[in-house]
């Protein structure tokens, strides 16, 4: 095993298994952008096998303040490449697979079934939903993670084929007619709710500790408060 994974293979909960698994495993990012930068740099690091990026977008210098993954010279270049770039730099033992484009009906199937886990890096309702389903047909765990100024969620679905995004928001045409929140976030929130996201693909693929299934984790970042409820 590469030495750089020493601290985490030092752990029982991961040792030389769960190493072999990580390096095994296939997880697919679907948008590296605020959420999607934490998340793919820490499976990155973590020595994750074969990483997927999803994204259709470029990056902007309005991104800059929250997406961790890219640089100023980075401005103008089609996000999915920069960051292929950028975790081939951190780890270069990886597979990583750009895919610049955005997820759609169209694309879904053959983008998600080729991977073991779908992460939630995105940023509007259409495309969770969209992710939900198609996890649920191909039989794929979903990590879903969403953030709002200074608050963030985050839970797991169809884990062992159980809940879905649907349980937690119902009510997909309503929610679909709502106006498009305010984009305004504080950085430091994605990389909270990034973070965790990244901690439960590191749980679903070595087996320690208990997954988010069943429940949401929110945290408001001004206050520092954080909790769980049931679904």
């Amino acid at each position: 095993m590469d030495e750089r994974y020493d601290r985490q293979m030092l752990l029982p909960e991961i040792g030389p298994e769960g190493q072999e698994r990580l390096a095994q495993a296939r997880v697919l990012i679907v948008g590296v952008g605020g959420l999607g930068s934490p998340i793919a740099l820490y499976l990155a690091g973590a020595g994750v096998g074969t990483l997927g990026l999803v994204d259709g977008d470029r990056v902007s210098v309005s991104n800059l303040q929250r997406q961790v993954l890219y640089d100023s010279s980075s401005a103008g270049r089609p996000k999915a490449e920069e960051a292929r770039r950028r975790l081939l730099a951190l780890n270069p033992g990886l597979q990583v697979n750009a895919y610049p484009v955005f997820l759609t009906s169209e694309n879904a199937d053959r983008l998600v079934g080729d991977y073991d886990i779908v992460v939630d890096g995105c940023d509007n309702f259409a495309t969770r939903y969209l992710l939900n389903d198609t996890c649920i047909r191909l039989g794929k765990v979903y990590v879903y993670g969403a953030i709002r100024a200074f608050d963030g969620q985050v839970s797991v679905f169809n884990y062992q084929g159980r809940y879905s995004y649907r349980d937690l928001f119902p009510d997909e045409a309503g929610l679909l007619a709502l106006p498009a929140p305010p984009k305004g976030v504080v950085g430091v929130v994605p990389g909270l709710v990034g973070c965790v996201e990244a901690g439960e693909v590191l749980k679903l693929i070595t087996g320690y500790g208990e997954v988010l299934s069943g429940k949401i984790w929110q945290i408001d970042q001004k206050s520092m408060e954080s909790y769980t409820i049931l679904l």
